[in-house]
């Protein structure tokens, strides 16, 4: 609590007001106003609470009140009325222009951290004030929903709240950034990202959640960052349904389109045949999808497919006709689940390769 005397020093003036204002009767004027605007303004700033600022100009009102007779007396607490509401306005200006303030270093922090930007050495001590200890290894996860999310969201809101009664005060960032929420957390806590996982899924009713990597450093949360967001992309472009992605799973599709070139290769010459086919190449492509995704069990694609049997079993057939691989056959089915991942990847035959 702030000594007496400091509290004082933002009433000077104020009963000399009050006294004015009662002796005539009148209104308080727009200068006296401004003056105690600026003294709730400064007393803002020195970090001193709007609480403890009105109980002590009410005992100065008492004080003022032993002076005044009569009419003046009966105008006393109309005029402390305006005088604490100009003050009070003042004071709660001083606050939210803090508050933006502070949000505004956040942000700053928040996009420098996740591009990486800002000296390293600098960008490592404003993390401290966030809770980070960049000296550290960190894992990023991402989560995204029907729509974009906000740090004052109500779905940004009830995670944070979440976290914070499971975990406490361990070392962890909530944000937001383009719309979706972001959790970073110590890399040995993968705990966090899991239970973050859990209540993003809830939150946005349904959404998809990406978890990166661990990495250390000042650069780990950028790559761990971006990790998250490549498998978000990666879950959109192969249609993965698992609600919880982690880029450690997703490992061999990047190595699969490191060469771009070699790849769109791939694609051409293994499924480049299948668009000679009837409604064309799409349709053989979804078959081979779902007889890899079900571990070759013709049946199980046909259910998926909504086909019978005979239809799954006939178009196997038009497949090994037309690229003269049996996907059947091991060494045939390794080349053809490549290229089907490929297609995907690339969004062929939708996107001419």
């Amino acid at each position: 609590m702030a000594e007496p005397d400091t509290v004082e020093q933002y009433l000077e003036g104020y009963a000399g007001i009050l006294m004015g204002a009662c002796t005539t009767g009148r209104r308080l004027t727009r200068d006296e106003l401004e003056a105690l605007r600026a003294q709730g303004d400064r007393a803002a700033e020195a970090g001193i609470g709007l609480r403890l600022l009105v109980r002590a100009h009410l005992c100065a009102a008492q004080s003022v009140r032993g002076e005044l007779r009569g009419p003046a007396a009966d105008h006393l607490l109309a005029a402390v009325e305006q005088a604490v509401d100009a003050f009070a306005e003042g004071h709660e200006r001083a606050q939210r222009l803090a508050i933006r303030q502070q949000e505004a270093t956040r942000r700053e922090f928040i996009d420098d951290l996740l591009h990486g930007r800002s000296d390293a050495g600098r960008l490592a001590e404003r993390a401290e004030r966030f809770g980070l200890l960049l000296s550290h290894a960190h894992a990023v996860s991402v989560a995204e929903g029907p729509e974009p999310y906000d740090d004052g969201f109500a779905v940004t809101r009830r995670v944070e709240s979440s976290l914070t009664a499971r975990f406490g005060d361990r070392r962890i960032l909530l944000t937001t950034k383009n719309g979706r929420l972001i959790c970073i957390a110590p890399g040995g806590q993968a705990d966090v990202l899991s239970f973050f996982a859990k209540q993003a899924y809830a939150a946005t009713d349904g959404g998809r959640v990406a978890i990166g990597r661990a990495h250390p450093g000042v650069g780990g949360v950028v790559h761990s960052y971006e990790e998250a967001l490549n498998a978000l992309d990666l879950a959109t472009r192969m249609q993965l349904e698992a609600p919880v992605l982690h880029a450690a799973d997703l490992l061999v599709y990047p190595v699969l389109t490191r060469d771009r070139q070699a790849m769109a290769d791939l694609v051409r010459s293994v499924l480049g045949p299948l668009q000679q086919a009837r409604g064309g190449a799409q349709p053989l492509i979804d078959t081979l999808t779902a007889y890899f995704d079900t571990g070759c069990v013709a049946a199980e694609a046909a259910r998926r497919l909504s086909l019978s049997v005979r239809a799954m079993t006939y178009r196997l057939e038009r497949i090994r006709q037309l690229t003269g691989a049996d996907p059947g056959d091991p060494v045939d089915r390794y080349t053809l689940q490549t290229a089907v991942i490929g297609a995907r990847l690339l969004d062929w035959p939708e996107q001419a390769l």
